[in-house]
């Protein structure tokens, strides 16, 4: 507990917050990270990736039942053919975001206190869009033919649209899960070199093999780490425009429409920030608990769940005039059905939802102000729960409550989710968890290289400053 004593002083703007607290260095920070990998695996670990797994298979039997039986099992009706296989799509699409933004563009502005998370971000991008890319291929309804949405003459030769957004989304997502891959596991390759040779002298002869497999013959030469740090500089170039395209690629599903409520400009930066904003709100929900049950306060610092809450206030408040701004312009538009829409979201049927969202979204995260609160784990965690909800509300809000109103009154609807729109959410969820659990328990939570990189002991004049500390020339 002295430990979190002492990182909690007073800010000093005139100094930089130290990355790693407590007297480490190179080599007590690898036991510490590598101890998760190497040591018992715990019980709780063993509780939490049953419950997982569990949910993973729930999923593949409701999946399984949806293709023998057909998408009316779910609530979608008349009006409302979307309902919750596109919420959910488009909610795990947005936790994706956090990952490649860490990584990539912070890195490109040379943000040093994103290398704590970083490594568990881009795991998150990665489950995430695996969990988002199982709802557009069942939610087509005939899935015998989801050829027809790749970019191939189908057997009557007529090509896809090029013109649909539902295309580019194939596109965009497809893109950016293989680049989010390949930039997380470029990063992962000199950690696990480490990792192989801790195996290797720990005579764990099958784990050797096989970090050592996936490592690719890494050895830390010059020209090694000359070649690993341009790929990386690449791939966070690629991954940049990634981050704002995808998910305005995904906003253009509602925004080329004409119906009211989606048929708006503001949508891919106001998708943008959503994205953002809910991606963060899960990295605090991952990174808190894993923070004290692995004990890396030393490493992932107060200090970085404070920048992290400084993001989540900016990113709220831009989501929140968004909110404002869209009731402006159906007002200044003067077209009634996109007032009515409007209104109806905010006082209609569903009105409970809408102020679900708003109170998630727009006032919980202006605790953030203090930072007594930016620096309260558990203040922290019960906001980003509070964030999960909210955005996912948000996109039901933005699909169901369009829909379910038409122009004509006599087509008005109800849309009610069903047992299996509920199970296969679970279901997702089991899929993320399942596989973030085994990142967590066999791979390095933290990037060693990159933490190492920004300790003091990696300047070349550490040791001439300060003879006071004995492990300044640690290796």
């Amino acid at each position: 507990m002295t430990t979190i004593t002492v990182i909690d002083e007073p800010e000093n703007p005139a100094e930089r917050a130290l990355l790693v607290e407590g007297t480490h260095n190179f080599a007590t920070v690898t036991d510490l990270v590598a101890r998760v990998a190497e040591d018992k695996t715990p019980r709780g670990w063993y509780l939490l990736f049953g419950i997982s797994v569990a949910a993973l298979l729930n999923l593949g039997a409701c999946v399984a039942y949806l293709f023998w039986t057909g998408v009316g099992i779910w609530g979608n009706n008349s009006p409302a053919f979307w309902g919750w296989p596109i919420v959910n799509f488009v909610f795990w699409i947005g936790i994706g975001h956090a990952g490649t933004l860490i990584s990539a563009i912070l890195f490109l502005f040379r943000q040093k206190w994103r290398t704590a998370i970083n490594r568990a971000s881009e795991a998150m991008t990665i489950f995430a869009v695996m969990a988002a890319g199982i709802y557009p291929a069942i939610h087509v309804g005939r899935i015998w033919v989801i050829y027809w949405v790749y970019p191939v003459p189908n057997q009557m030769s007529i090509w896809p649209n090029f013109k649909s957004p539902l295309l580019w989304d194939v596109f965009a997502v497809s893109t950016y899960f293989t680049v989010s891959l390949l930039f997380w596991y470029v990063g992962l390759v000199p950690d696990l070199a480490t990792f192989r040779d801790r195996a290797k002298r720990g005579g764990r002869k099958t784990a050797a093999f096989l970090y050592g497999l996936f490592s690719l013959g890494w050895h830390g030469s010059n020209r090694h780490w000359l070649n690993y740090e341009k790929a990386y500089m690449i791939l966070a170039g690629l991954s940049t425009p990634l981050v704002l395209s995808v998910h305005s690629i995904v906003s253009f599903d509602f925004a080329v429409s004409k119906l009211p409520g989606w048929h708006t400009t503001i949508f891919p930066p106001y998708f943008v920030a959503g994205a953002i904003f809910s991606g963060f709100g899960m990295v605090l929900t991952l990174v808190i608990p894993a923070r004290r049950w692995l004990k890396l306060h030393d490493l992932i610092t107060l200090n970085h769940l404070d920048n992290i809450a400084k993001i989540l206030l900016l990113t709220g408040t831009l989501v929140g005039y968004a909110y404002g701004m869209e009731f402006f312009i159906a007002w200044y538009s003067g077209a009634e059905f996109e007032q009515f829409c409007f209104i109806n979201r905010a006082f209609g049927p569903y009105w409970w939802a809408y102020w679900i969202m708003i109170f998630c979204n727009v006032v919980s995260p202006q605790i953030f102000w203090f930072r007594k609160a930016r620096r309260d784990p558990t203040i922290l965690f019960i906001v980003s729960i509070f964030v999960n909800i909210g955005m996912w509300f948000e996109r039901f809000v933005i699909i169901v409550t369009s829909l379910v109103r038409e122009f004509l009154p006599a087509n008005w609807g109800y849309f009610s989710p069903t047992v299996f729109d509920v199970l296969v959410f679970v279901g997702s969820f089991g899929l993320f968890m399942t596989f973030f659990l085994l990142f967590c328990r066999f791979l390095p939570i933290i990037a060693l290289s990159e933490v190492k990189g920004v300790m003091p002991q990696a300047n070349p004049h550490h040791g001439h400053h300060d003879h006071g500390h004995s492990h300044s020339g640690a290796h």
